[in-house]
């Protein structure tokens, strides 16, 4: 949840929560079931590229959560939580991360331990079973990535169904063969011809899943992993992130591929 970091700060003049009568109490309800999974519960966050609130001005974080719930401050996993956010909630939060004490140089908090953790398993043999249905280049990173579906997915897909519980989507990343120039080498197919394996990527749902993510961030069942190229899940990994991304996403299964996964013959 890379939020409230990179981006030009809005200069406004709002009315301050403790004006408005904030609940500190709801506040500090709402940040330990969403925020504190990136945020921590105290407003110190859970690593280096997620930016600490505690102690931040009441009226700055109202400010840019207004903005990010409006959609005129851009940021993919903020825009989905912060426009779940009501008035009132988006007062408390600010009220309560503005009455905490400023968080220590290179302090951390752990992350939430339901979120931390994951039930996605490496599917091993996936290519013997699994049906390989998309595939993307990423010209910024210099990247092309191959998406695998299992059967559960692609039947349920090819039915027009949601995807239940037992669905596994699947992605392999590599890094882009590059020409004389550094330049990605595009195959016949309008692909760059894959490389070197950097990653996996996977979202998979089963039974119970979902039921100790809170609401906010809840994808039903879905969890996320990525494991390195030795199949090991990727120290670190924070699946608040990746749920908040495929928030929006409902009416798809969560996914942002399914239409591709529909049109498989």
């Amino acid at each position: 949840m890379r939020s409230l970091v990179g981006c030009a700060t809005v200069l406004l003049l709002v009315t301050t929560s403790s004006a408005r009568g904030a609940d500190i109490d709801a506040g500090r309800a709402k940040v330990q079931t969403v925020c504190a999974a990136c945020h921590g519960a105290s407003g110190v966050s859970v690593s280096d590229t997620i930016p600490n609130l505690a102690g931040q001005k009441a009226a700055y974080l109202e400010t840019q959560l207004k903005a990010l719930k409006e959609g005129t401050r851009k940021n993919a996993v903020m825009n989905a939580i912060a426009g779940q956010l009501s008035p009132d909630d988006i007062a408390n939060v600010a009220a309560y991360f503005s009455a905490q004490a400023g968080a220590a140089s290179m302090a951390k908090s752990e992350f939430l331990p339901s979120l931390a953790k994951t039930g996605v398993t490496f599917p091993e043999g996936y290519r013997a079973s699994f049906t390989r249905y998309h595939t993307i280049n990423f010209p910024a990173t210099r990247q092309v990535r191959h998406y695998w579906a299992n059967p559960v997915a692609l039947k349920a897909a090819r039915e027009g169904k949601a995807l239940p519980d037992g669905s596994v989507l699947f992605v392999e990343v590599f890094s882009a063969r590059l020409d004389a120039d550094k330049k990605p080498v595009t195959g016949a197919d309008g692909f760059f011809v894959a490389d070197q394996l950097v990653s996996y990527t996977a979202m998979a749902r089963d039974a119970g899943w979902g039921n100790d993510i809170p609401d906010m961030l809840r994808n039903e069942n879905w969890n996320y992993a990525i494991f390195t190229p030795a199949k090991q899940h990727r120290a670190g990994v924070n699946q608040a992130e990746c749920l908040a991304c495929h928030k929006p996403l409902d009416k798809a299964s969560f996914t942002f591929t399914l239409d591709r996964l529909a049109g498989v013959k």
